[in-house]
Formats: structure tokens, C-alpha cells, sequence
């Protein structure tokens, strides 16, 4: 298959689509609260979408967890878990914030701890800065943060513009720009954690690698195994915080058609005259299948970004940035369609345009650094 970083780009962008689009089937969701949709997303997510897909296209999983070394499994574990935090409080980052602040916001900080800690941590930063390839490469990721920067401010003009009725009618009816700014830091910086997960199970990796290849498999599906480990983290900690949940807030009783409130739901979908009714079995199953579907729009941003970073060379850890770009360019878009700017000043709009063709920039200038590193 061989390095090939224009391939590479294009996986993670299809990531980016994907990951953007997660947040879009909780919308129609018919009355459950938070935590219900939150961890059956989480289910189809973390545990039956990777256990599903890896063993399809890796050939006996379980004899690669069994001849990886134990301390490896523990510290894909470990990272997973502490992503699992982040991906929780993003969750709710984009609930105070809506899709275009609260992606910016966390993924700026989870872009710039999630690309250079790795390399950092490793001692492979040395040989990036003397590398021609290596240069350009921290040169897109500088353009990168950059580009989250000003999307940013564009997201904080428009929360200076937008009403609040306009904010609720599109699904924003938790916004809180203060609550949302402590939640989607803290979760930027934590969600960098699945980046160090990867990198701990390289070990893994190489496993599947050689197992792939005496099976006559492509080595594209070498990361398959290692998200199954870490997602296995990420599940537990979503899964006790939810537990909490679900015990505060006495919603058990949602899971069987009890009624609650969605509160990123459009106010079109949430009609006020029969929220006490119970959920219909049509609107039960229903809510089960969007939630399920945000789910597995959510493994796919890692099963394309697994295929992504084995095209990328011996600079991979580029592929964080060029996830956390083509998601933030794709959330953009969709903020675009779901008219979160369609009440704000023509400067507001120039800005997150400006972010937008910087932060496509950004993954053609990280696409070229790995080029010109796979010429060397």
C-alpha cells in the first residue's frame, strides 16, 4: 500500500465529515434527556461498532489482544478512559455552545495538546524541527490553531448577535457562554488524551500489522484493534457518568417510553402539549435508532482517521491536526446549513469564512510537510 499523504488527507477528511455529523440525529430526538441518547450513542459507539468492524476486517482479534504485552493494554486503557472525560464534557461543550463555538473552542485546545504532546513525550520533536518536511509539517498545525482561533471569535460575535429565541429554535436552548467556555476547554485539553491512547497502542499495531499481512489482509486496518482498547476506556468512564445521570435525574424509566426533554433538540421537535405523554412505540424506536446512528457516525471519524494516519509516513502524529481541521471545517458547514449564522453582521460572517479557508489550508500545507517527508 505504501505511504501515500493526498490519500491520507482525503481518509481524514471523510472522518471530519463524519465526526461533524454526529450531533445531527440527537436533534429529532423525541423527548429523552441527555443522558439516555448520550450512552446509547456511547454503546453503538465505543463498544458494537468497533468490536463489529474490527473483526471484520481484521482476522482473530482476540489473538492480537492475547500476544500484545499486558502493560501496553493497560495504557491504551488508561488514555482511553481519560479521553472518555473529554468526549463526555465536549458532549456538553456543544450543548452550551452549539456546533460551530463549541467545536472551535474545544477542539483548538484538544488540536494543539493532541499533536505535539505525542512527539514531545517520545522525543521524535528533535528530528521534526531539522526535517524540511518536519517544518512545514508544525507550520500547519500553527496554521491550524490559527484558524480555530479566529473561527472562535467568530463564534463569540455571533452569541453577541444572535437572540435567544433564534438560539433556541435552532437547538441552543442551554447556550451559556461562560459555562460552555470553562466546559469546552477542559474538554479540549482532555479529548487530546484518545491522541496519546494511539500512540501508546502502537504496539498493538504492529501485531495486527504482521497478522494482516500473513493473512493476505491490507495493512490499512493495522489501528482497528488498537480503538477497540481505547474506546473500551472511554466507554467506562461515559458509562458511570451516565449511570449518575440517569440515578439523579430518575430518568431510567425513559429507556421504556417514560417522557423527558432533549435539550438539543429544535423547538419544532420538541412539542409543548404532550411532554407528559409516554413516547409512542414508533417514537421509541425511533429515538433508538437516531441515537445508535449518532453512534456509529461517530466510530467512523476514527475508522477513516485509522486508515488516514497509516498514508501519512513517518510523521503521523500530523494526523490529530488533520482530523481536528477537516471536523471543524465539516461542523462549520453544518452550522452554515442548520442557519446558526443567519442573524449575524457581515464582519461575523467574514470571520468564520476567513477561519474556514484557514483551516483548509491548513490540511493541504500538513498534507504537503508529509509529502515532502516521504521523498526523503
Amino acid at each position: 500500500m505504501g505511504v501515500n499523504p493526498l490519500i491520507g488527507v482525503l481518509y481524514h477528511w471523510i472522518g471530519g465529515l463524519a465526526s461533524a455529523s454526529n450531533f445531527i440525529p440527537f436533534r429529532p430526538i423525541k423527548r429523552w434527556s441527555f443522558e439516555i441518547y448520550w450512552i446509547i450513542q456511547g454503546f453503538a459507539a465505543w463498544i458494537v461498532a468497533p468490536w463489529i468492524i474490527g473483526s471484520i476486517f481484521v482476522p482473530d482479534v482476540f489473538a492480537i489482544f492475547r500476544s500484545a504485552p499486558t502493560v501496553t493494554l493497560w495504557h491504551t486503557v488508561f488514555w482511553g478512559v481519560m479521553w472518555g472525560i473529554g468526549g463526555l464534557t465536549f458532549g456538553l461543550a456543544v450543548r452550551y455552545l452549539g456546533i460551530a463555538l463549541g467545536y472551535a473552542i474545544a477542539l483548538g485546545f484538544c488540536t494543539a495538546f493532541g499533536t505535539l504532546m505525542p512527539p514531545i513525550f517520545n522525543g521524535q520533536i528533535g528530528s521534526i524541527l531539522h526535517q524540511t518536511g518536519g517544518r512545514v509539517i508544525l507550520l500547519g498545525v500553527a496554521i491550524c490553531v490559527l484558524a480555530i482561533a479566529v473561527n472562535g471569535l467568530a463564534g463569540y460575535s455571533k452569541e453577541k448577535e444572535v437572540p435567544a429565541e433564534e438560539r433556541a429554535a435552532i437547538g441552543e436552548r442551554d447556550y451559556s457562554f461562560g459555562k460552555g467556555l470553562a466546559v469546552a476547554i477542559f474538554a479540549g485539553i482532555m479529548s487530546s488524551c484518545f491522541a496519546y491512547g494511539l500512540s501508546a497502542g502502537k504496539g498493538i499495531a504492529l501485531i495486527a500489522r504482521q497478522q494482516l499481512l500473513a493473512h493476505g489482509r491490507s495493512e490499512l486496518w493495522q489501528n482497528l484493534p488498537v480503538l477497540i482498547v481505547v474506546l473500551i476506556g472511554g466507554f467506562a468512564t461515559n458509562l458511570l457518568w451516565s449511570v449518575i445521570l440517569i440515578v439523579r435525574n430518575h430518568s431510567a424509566a425513559q429507556f421504556f417510553g417514560a417522557p423527558g426533554i432533549n435539550p438539543e433538540a429544535a423547538s419544532s421537535a420538541e412539542p409543548v402539549a404532550d411532554t407528559r405523554a409516554r413516547l409512542t412505540p414508533a417514537v421509541l424506536v425511533s429515538n433508538y435508532a437516531l441515537a445508535s446512528l449518532a453512534g456509529v457516525l461517530w466510530y467512523f471519524q476514527f475508522f477513516f482517521y485509522s486508515m488516514g494516519q497509516t498514508k501519512m509516513g513517518k510523521y503521523d502524529f500530523s494526523s490529530w491536526t488533520l482530523h481536528m481541521a477537516s471536523i471543524i471545517i465539516f461542523a462549520t458547514l453544518w452550522g452554515l446549513f442548520l442557519h446558526e449564522w443567519r442573524e449575524t453582521s457581515r464582519r461575523t460572517k467574514l470571520l468564520m469564512a476567513l477561519g474556514l479557508f484557514l483551516l483548509i489550508g491548513s490540511t493541504v500545507v500538513v498534507g504537503w510537510g508529509n509529502y515532502l517527508e516521504s521523498l526523503s
